[in-house]
C-alpha cells in the first residue's frame, strides 16, 4: 500500500443546533472559497445539533471566517469558532491500525492486514480505508449487514440492489453470500470506482454491476428490477423523498433494508414508507443509529 501522508491544514470548527441554519452556514462557505481553498463537513449529531469542520490549505482570515459564518448563522455562534492544525500523518495507516474486524452474524468485515482471521464457516468481505463511505465500522452498515444476515435465513431473493453503496460492502456481502448478480448503485463517482475496485478485490466482480445514478433515474433499475431486496444505507432525508420511486421498483412481498437514520428520524422514515405500503418488520439500533427492515404488502 503506498504512503497517504497529508500535509497539514488549518481546521476551523463550531456547532449549530439548527439544520436550517448549518445548512444556510455552510451553502455560503461554499461560494466563499474556490475550488480547493477550503473542504466543508458538516454532519448532524444527537439531538439535532450539526457539527460543521472546514479545513483549509492554507491559514485563513480568522476574522473573515467569523465574519461568514455570523453572516449565515444571524450572529449565533460565530464567536464559538475553534481554530487549529491538524498536523500532517499517515491517516490510512493510521487508519487501519485503530480498524478490528467486524462481526455481523455470518459476516466479517475486514481489512487487508486481518484476513487471516476470518473463519473458514464466515464470509469476509475485504474493505480498506477509502473516500467513499462505509468500512463495515459504522453502525449503520453493521446495522444493515445484522439484518440481511437474519433475512438470509429465510428467505432467498433473486434481484437484489444496494443504493448509495459507498464502497460496496453490502452489494459484495448479499453476492457473496447468495451467489447471484447484484446493481449496486451511487449518486457519488468515486464510490462507484471504489465499490467496482473493491468487488473485484472480494472475487465478485462477476456478480456485482455498479452504476453511476442519482435516485432511480438510470435504466438500469428498470431492467433489473422489480427487486426482491432492497439495502439503502443513506441518510433520512433522500430516503423519504425516494420512498415512491423504490416502491414502484419493488416486486410484491419485497423486503427493504434502510439505514443511515438517528433515533428521532426512523419513525418519519417508517411512516413515508407505510404510506406506499411498506410495513416495519424489525428495527434495530447500534451505536446511536437506527436500522430497519421492512416488508412490502399488498
Amino acid at each position: 500500500m503506498t504512503s497517504a501522508l497529508t500535509p497539514s491544514t488549518h481546521r476551523a470548527s463550531f456547532a449549530i443546533g439548527n439544520e436550517h441554519v448549518a445548512k444556510r452556514v455552510v451553502d455560503l462557505l461554499n461560494e466563499s472559497f474556490f475550488e480547493g481553498q477550503a473542504a466543508i463537513a458538516a454532519f448532524e449529531g444527537p439531538g439535532g445539533r450539526w457539527n460543521i469542520t472546514v479545513h483549509f490549505a492554507e491559514a485563513p482570515d480568522q476574522t473573515s471566517v467569523r465574519e461568514l459564518v455570523g453572516l449565515a448563522a444571524a450572529g449565533e455562534i460565530a464567536g464559538d469558532i475553534a481554530f487549529d492544525i491538524v498536523e500532517a500523518r499517515d491517516w490510512v495507516k493510521a487508519t487501519l491500525e485503530e480498524l478490528v474486524p467486524v462481526r455481523a452474524g455470518r459476516f466479517i468485515v475486514h481489512g487487508q492486514h486481518d484476513r487471516a482471521k476470518v473463519p473458514p464457516n464466515k464470509l469476509g468481505i475485504e474493505i480498506e480505508a477509502a473516500l467513499a463511505f462505509g468500512t463495515g465500522h459504522h453502525g449503520t452498515t453493521r446495522g444493515c449487514l445484522l439484518l440481511l444476515d437474519q433475512v438470509l435465513k429465510a428467505y432467498r431473493p433473486r434481484r437484489v440492489l444496494d443504493l448509495g453503496t459507498g464502497t460496496g460492502v453490502l452489494a459484495i456481502s448479499a453476492a457473496k453470500a447468495l451467489q447471484i448478480k447484484v446493481l449496486a448503485s451511487d449518486i457519488d463517482p468515486l464510490s462507484v470506482k471504489v465499490a467496482r475496485d473493491n468487488a473485484r478485490l472480494n472475487g465478485t466482480g462477476d456478480l456485482v454491476q455498479t452504476v453511476h445514478a442519482t435516485g432511480f433515474s438510470a435504466p438500469e433499475f428498470a431492467r433489473r428490477g422489480p427487486f426482491d431486496l432492497v439495502l439503502a444505507n443513506i441518510l433520512a432525508n433522500p430516503l423519504r423523498q425516494m420512498a415512491t420511486p423504490m416502491a414502484r421498483h419493488l416486486a410484491s412481498s419485497a423486503l427493504v433494508i434502510l439505514s443511515g437514520l438517528l433515533p428521532h428520524q426512523a419513525q418519519s422514515v417508517i411512516a413515508a414508507y407505510r404510506a406506499r405500503g411498506l410495513n416495519l418488520e424489525r428495527r434495530i439500533q447500534i451505536e446511536g443509529w437506527s436500522s430497519l427492515l421492512l416488508r412490502k404488502t399488498g
